[in-house]
């Protein structure tokens, strides 16, 4: 078993927890290929995600694993050794201080009969890396959509669980069980609830994205075009998301602080308006469970015409965290070959030293994107990334020499409100205006005249 120590972060500032004690355990599996990251890298990632919902994290650990044991995952030795800590018989590697430890979170998805023996063996409640994550999405979401999308997870999480919950599977007196009810085993009968309300979840969202189909549809009349940020989680989408739009969208230093999406109007430094959407973050191992669940909310970004890829460049695992938002958008049917609606921001520069801040965005412009360096958070940079997106989204355009009569003010505000004028000359004969329109746009125009 390898103990990595690892610095209490302040919680000053994080919700408050339950009062329960946390054990946090990162499970390296020797004989397996070694990812694009380090253990340490993991174990902090997991020891952020336990302290986003305030659980007070006093023992934190890599553990090396030979051979994965499908009953409990980790050996008898490893297995002792952490129910020692957890029982409080041996002092944590945080604060040396003997604990009793309520909950252990386990950083690897396990399976139901590894949860329910782990937990017989230490005597606590188990949690694994994809209940970790469904937990700190139920108390963070707050829509009604949000709400749904988040107990649609975690409904089909429980369901595959069911066996860690019930010993007793004896059959209840009477009936053949043919139709439920009276006969059925006590998890016969929870599967049969969870299934309904399962399918009474799906009505709903199906409703929802009616709903944000119709709105969809309605952005494509006008049309604003949509740039969608997306990230790893903290990356910082929020504080520029806020930054740009002079919102105030909830933006803490803590892991999925955005779960609902917003939208917002921006203007471009040509006059031309946009709809700006702020999205969830991506982290690795993303639960399948949540992919399926929000997949309307971030049908947005399957939508957008561009988007805006945010890095955080000041942190060690920058690289390995974009192939993880790559491989997420990927599930959403976006890959490599979106590269030309797609633009790199490598943020929190204001931490960085000017030799690091050029090495990434060398690296950054050899994978073939359009790469903006800046700081959300002092808002440097900002205004050549306003710059970019106005180029990216005038590709395409084409510039038509107008002709308007003097009194004809309502297309003069339109071309104003669809169009970026170049040039106006005012004469007795009219208004002569140079407009750099999208081929949409332009066609709307002629059917106006």
């Amino acid at each position: 078993m390898t103990v990595t120590n690892i610095n209490r972060t302040d919680k000053s500032d994080a919700e408050p927890g339950n009062g329960e004690q946390c054990l946090v355990i990162h499970p390296y599996i020797k004989s397996g290929a070694r990812g694009a990251r380090a253990p340490e890298a993991r174990l902090e990632e997991i020891l952020g995600l336990a302290q986003a919902i305030g659980l007070e994290v006093v023992h934190a650990e890599i553990t090396s694993i030979t051979k994965i044991k499908p009953a409990t995952l980790f050996g008898k030795g490893v297995l002792e050794d952490i129910g020692e800590i957890i029982s409080g018989d041996r002092p944590s590697n945080l604060d040396q201080e003997f604990h009793r430890i309520d909950i252990a979170v386990i950083d690897a998805t396990l399976t139901p009969i590894q949860q329910r023996n782990l937990e017989r063996e230490w005597g606590c409640k188990v949690i694994d890396r994809t209940g970790l994550i469904l937990e700190i999405f139920g108390e963070r979401a707050r829509t009604r959509e949000g709400r749904l999308q988040v107990d649609l997870a975690a409904l089909s999480y429980q369901r595959s669980r069911l066996v860690r919950s019930w010993t007793h599977l004896e059959r209840q007196r009477g009936g053949a069980g043919f139709m439920g009810g009276p006969g059925e085993t006590q998890i016969e009968t929870d599967r049969r609830q969870i299934d309904q309300r399962i399918t009474k979840l799906r009505r709903e969202l199906k409703d929802v994205k009616r709903t944000r189909d119709l709105h969809r549809k309605s952005r494509r009349k006008v049309p604003y075009p949509i740039v969608a940020l997306v990230g790893y989680t903290n990356a910082g989408k929020s504080t520029l998301f806020n930054q740009l739009t002079d919102s105030h969208v909830m933006a803490e230093d803590q892991l999925f602080a955005t779960l609902d999406p917003t939208m917002r109007a921006l203007d471009l430094p040509s006059g031309r308006q946009i709809i700006m959407s702020d999205t969830v973050g991506f982290i690795s191992n993303l639960p399948h469970e949540l992919i399926t669940a929000f997949r309307a909310t971030l049908e947005e970004v399957t939508e957008a015409n561009l988007i805006i890829h945010v890095r955080d460049a000041a942190h060690p695992d920058s690289a390995a965290q974009k192939m993880d938002v790559i491989a997420v958008l990927s599930e959403l049917g976006l890959d490599e070959r979106s590269n030309d609606n797609r633009l790199e921001v490598l943020n929190k520069i204001d931490v960085l030293t000017p030799e690091d801040r050029k090495i990434l965005i060398n690296q950054a412009e050899r994978m073939g994107t359009t790469v903006i360096a800046l700081s959300a958070l002092t808002g440097e940079g900002c205004p050549s990334l306003l710059e970019t997106i106005d180029q990216q989204l005038s590709e395409g355009f084409v510039t038509h020499d107008i002709i308007l009569k003097p009194a004809d003010g309502a297309s003069l505000a339109w071309l104003y409100d669809h169009g970026e004028v170049i040039d106006r000359r005012d004469d007795e004969f009219g208004v002569h205006l140079k407009v750099r329109m999208d081929p949409v746009n332009a066609a709307r125009f002629e059917r106006r005249t």
